[in-house]
């Protein structure tokens, strides 16, 4: 047989078995043993939605009142994130071209809500520290290399 022949074969088994309902492959699988959920910890842990008790577990839930509730095993599968390192607290300059980029609008909106009496200079004040604030922190952002990176900086991304 050629190759386009198995291929032609092939094709055809799958076309005739296209309506056909696919076995359950996981039936014969057995569950992994820390899947197997016991009856004390599937009866009333608290996974259930307050509706969706049954009728019967009233009366278990009443009796249960007084009990102190274990808690649950830690699980060690799940990843615990390392806690983050600390903001770094930035330069004067750079805490002053901050507040000039949100102050100078923030004075604009608190003033017009408030009417406020905006004389000219007050409005010129505001917009320039929200210009000047914004062109001090793109030019201090800093596009290029580091300093330290020596004379092959490699990839720059």
């Amino acid at each position: 047989m050629t190759p386009q022949s198995d291929e032609d074969e092939v094709w055809r088994q799958i076309v005739a078995s296209f309506n056909e309902t696919a076995e359950d492959a996981s039936a014969e699988q057995p569950w992994p043993d820390r899947e197997n959920v016991t009856e004390e910890t599937g009866a009333g842990d608290g996974d259930d939605a307050p509706g969706d008790a049954a009728p019967g577990d009233a009366a278990r839930d009443d009796d249960r009142t007084g009990e102190e509730q274990a808690p649950a095993p830690a699980d060690d599968d799940h990843y615990i994130p390392p806690a983050p390192p600390p903001l770094p607290h930035g330069d004067a300059l750079s805490r002053l071209s901050w507040l000039a980029l949100f102050g100078g609008p923030a004075y604009l909106l608190l003033a017009a809500l408030l009417q406020w009496p905006m004389d000219g200079w007050i409005v010129f004040a505001a917009v320039s520290a929200f210009i000047a604030g914004f062109v001090i922190l793109v030019v201090r952002m800093g596009d290029g290399p580091p300093a330290d990176s020596g004379w092959d900086d490699g990839a720059v991304v």
